[in-house]
């Protein structure tokens, strides 16, 4: 459904010689601004990481202890697994611990901003790893250090707990690459009990529908930052690129790395430099598809492996969300 709308108002705006964000109603902003994404397994290496950035013009970054849950997972000694247990139950990967997390996360950007200061604007995201409560003591935890915003600190099914975050702090929070249908978001929405929505525009059915959502949250203080993310492409990219040229109500968007090989596929792509995405002045969602490189693309081995999330588990072998 979200590739035929974005394909319908690729063909309108070819018919109508004009972009698609001057079909919607025209740009409310030069270009888009972007945020980055930062990581490193120990706190040095994700400064470093953040200065490469920093030193290339980007103000918005993500900053991550390596992978997601990183600075709440504790060695084989620390986890104290139990003595029987036995895969599933006991993995190769280190177990995750609430409590750890919520120590060592205020202790990354105490770091980060000693040394870089409150100029970069710093986001982070949790993944919905952690339990209700503990996603609430951190949301408070982080206030100090000012977040441009907290991302999934609670998964879908544990919404209601963002009113106990608003009572609790200031601290802004992201979250709807989850949601799958109105009836999650709109009372967060009406409510102001996030700040960014972040559903990715092919997850909502299209620029249609997410066009609707957007002007929405213009009437309730929410700003947009759509999803992307490393299995996204830049159809995908462009189409919520469009609508970021175009709402008022838009708050940032998040970045996406594709290959050179990737990018000759779809020619007119969008351009990031330095923290801003540039849309062009083709018609339509200003990209094409090469079907030849693309079709080159495709490995039929990679096509028969099986991909999935991470698999993190507390001490006991309890899996984590999500």
């Amino acid at each position: 459904m979200a590739g035929v709308d974005m394909a319908l108002w690729d063909i309108l705006g070819k018919q109508a010689g004009m972009p698609v964000y001057r079909v919607l109603g025209g740009p409310a902003r030069a270009a888009v601004p972007v945020y980055a994404h930062a990581a490193g397994n120990t706190l040095e290496e994700l400064e470093e990481d953040i200065r490469r950035y920093l030193e290339d013009g980007w103000i918005y970054i993500r900053c991550q202890l390596g992978a997601y849950g990183g600075g709440g997972f504790l060695s084989q000694e620390q986890g104290r697994r139990p003595k029987n247990a036995q895969p599933p139950f006991d993995t190769p990967r280190r177990a995750f611990d609430d409590e750890s997390y919520l120590e060592n996360i205020p202790k990354m950007f105490d770091w980060l901003r000693n040394r870089l200061g409150f100029e970069p604007k710093f986001t982070h995201d949790v993944h919905s790893h952690l339990r209700p409560h503990i996603a609430v003591a951190l949301a408070k935890a982080l206030e100090p250090y000012r977040l441009f915003f907290l991302e999934d600190v609670l998964p879908p099914e544990h919404v209601s707990y963002y009113r106990h975050i608003k009572q609790q702090c200031t601290t802004p929070q992201a979250m709807g690459e989850l949601f799958i249908n109105p009836a999650e978001y709109l009372p967060l929405i009406q409510e102001k009990l996030i700040d960014y929505m972040r559903i990715r525009v092919s997850k909502a059915g299209g620029i249609t529908p997410a066009r609707k959502i957007a002007h929405l949250c213009e009437w309730y203080g929410v700003h947009t930052a759509w999803q992307e993310g490393g299995d996204n492409d830049p159809v995908n990219q462009a189409a919520a690129m469009h609508l970021d040229m175009n709402v008022w109500s838009f708050g940032i968007q998040e970045e996406n790395h594709f290959t050179p090989q990737e990018l000759e596929a779809f020619p007119g792509h969008a351009i990031t430099e330095s923290g801003y995405m540039y849309p062009n002045d083709n018609p339509g969602l200003g990209l094409d598809i090469d079907e030849e490189k693309a079709a080159a693309l495709v490995d039929p081995e990679r096509l028969k492996r099986h991909f999935y999330m991470a698999e993190d588990r507390r001490p006991d072998g309890t899996v984590v969300r999500p």
